[in-house]
């Protein structure tokens, strides 16, 4: 069985982000980029139910610029045994990609390459949509788990256990195979790449696909207007009695 997983390349989470002077976006320029957080949790989950005798190949992919290559160059040291970039630098209306139109462009790789599971991680830290499985799971018509905090599967009976943290606790799905799996924080512990395996990854070949390959036309179905930072938080107050905050809560922040 393959594995397939998506990685996106973000901003750095220690990065602070700094909105540019035009407002049309956040600064990317000299700024240091690296894997989504939780496509790392994603293919580290694959690698382990690869090692586990599960699965036979892991395939990392990932859509967007030449710059792109460097992420999947990370995956290929973590473990990853193919790597797939998906380039849409031809395109002008592809430069911000939408869930949507990932969706539909995983599709067509999971058509091509016929994975047994796709797994990605629940939300990319730089957008926060958490969409991009649910679609790609419509698009495909398989089953989905999404938040996973722990995976099981039976080769035998070609189904994925799935447990995921809800409000109320923990839910327990039951997925035939092939499915959709994405990744929440408690799953695992990401790996890190040894410098031997970071080498190793430079030489490798990253297989190189157009959006004309594929024939996927991208879109865009949403707008930026304007990207503005939030506004600061006002500093806090020491107040001297329980009358004066409750004053205060009453009058001045109009809570109670």
């Amino acid at each position: 069985m393959k594995i397939m997983v998506a990685v996106k390349r973000v901003i750095d989470y220690a990065v602070k982000i700094r909105v540019k002077s035009d407002k049309t976006g956040v600064e990317m320029n000299n700024v240091k980029m690296s894997m989504n957080p939780f496509c790392e949790i994603a293919l580290e989950e694959a690698l382990r139910i690869k090692e586990a005798g599960f699965a036979t190949e892991v395939i990392a992919v990932s859509m967007g610029p030449a710059q792109c290559v460097d992420t999947l160059r990370t995956g290929l040291a973590m473990g990853a045994d193919r790597a797939i970039h998906v380039d849409t630098s031809t395109s002008s209306s592809a430069t911000n990609l939408t869930p949507l139109s990932v969706a539909k462009l995983l599709k067509k790789l999971v058509d091509l390459e016929k994975p047994g599971l796709l797994i990605l991680g629940k939300q990319a830290i730089d957008d926060d949509c958490n969409q991009t499985g649910q679609m790609v799971a419509g698009l495909l018509k398989w089953p989905q788990g999404t938040f996973a905090s722990k995976v099981i599967l039976d080769k035998e009976k070609q189904v994925a256990t799935v447990e995921r943290e809800v409000d109320g606790g923990l839910e327990t799905l039951y997925l035939d195979l092939p499915a959709v799996i994405t990744t929440d924080l408690r799953l695992n512990q990401p790996r890190y790449a040894t410098l031997p395996n970071i080498m190793k990854a430079k030489s490798k070949v990253i297989k190189k696909v157009t959006l004309e390959e594929l024939g996927v036309e991208i879109k865009p179905d949403l707008e930026i207007v304007q990207v503005t930072e939030p506004p600061k938080r006002k500093a806090g107050v020491i107040v001297s009695s329980v009358d004066e905050l409750i004053d205060k809560l009453k009058n001045e922040a109009h809570v109670i």
